[in-house]
């Protein structure tokens, strides 16, 4: 078996050099880090809008999908915006941001993996225009395909962090 390891790299080796204390990981799962707002995440790239749809799709109560769809609209993610039905009062919908919508190949991910390691759901993504089907994969600006033990983790040059801040 071959070992699925990163390579810590530079002042990150040894591995009892540093903490992980600003991981963006850590920072994303903070975000995002429960069930429920992963599947309201899931529900709205499914095309999900209205408050009672999310809480009845994702099967939690309305107080819980409040509480996570309001901390998903505080964080960016989704968006609330204005809409009414003729006769009746306006309501509040929900809309992914170009934030959230970047966080698809993450869901993709989970989906692929539960497919091979749990199972295949009911459902899978396929690309409209050929047919085939749609994964998530890591590739490097550089185009190659590299598996987990042929990456390195390497400390951000100060000035490349302060470019992405």
């Amino acid at each position: 078996m071959t070992e699925s390891t990163i390579r810590l790299t530079g002042p990150l080796d040894p591995r009892t050099g540093w903490t992980a204390a600003n991981c963006p990981i850590g920072r994303t799962l903070d975000l995002v880090g429960t069930r429920s707002a992963l599947l309201l995440l899931r529900e709205a790239f499914y095309g999900t809008t209205r408050f009672a749809d999310f809480a009845e799709r994702v099967g939690i109560s309305e107080p819980v999908a409040a509480a996570r769809l309001r901390e998903l609209v505080d964080h960016g993610l989704i968006e609330r915006e204005p809409y009414q039905e003729p006769g009746q009062r306006t309501r509040m919908q929900y809309r992914l941001t170009q934030q959230g919508a970047e966080l698809f190949p993450a869901l993709v991910a989970l989906m692929q993996w539960g497919d091979r390691w749990l199972g295949p759901a009911g459902v899978e993504l396929r690309h409209r225009d050929c047919g085939e089907l749609v994964g998530a994969e890591l590739r490097c600006t550089g185009g190659h395909h590299p598996a987990v033990e042929d990456l390195d983790l390497v400390a951000r040059d100060r000035r490349t962090q302060a470019a992405h801040a």
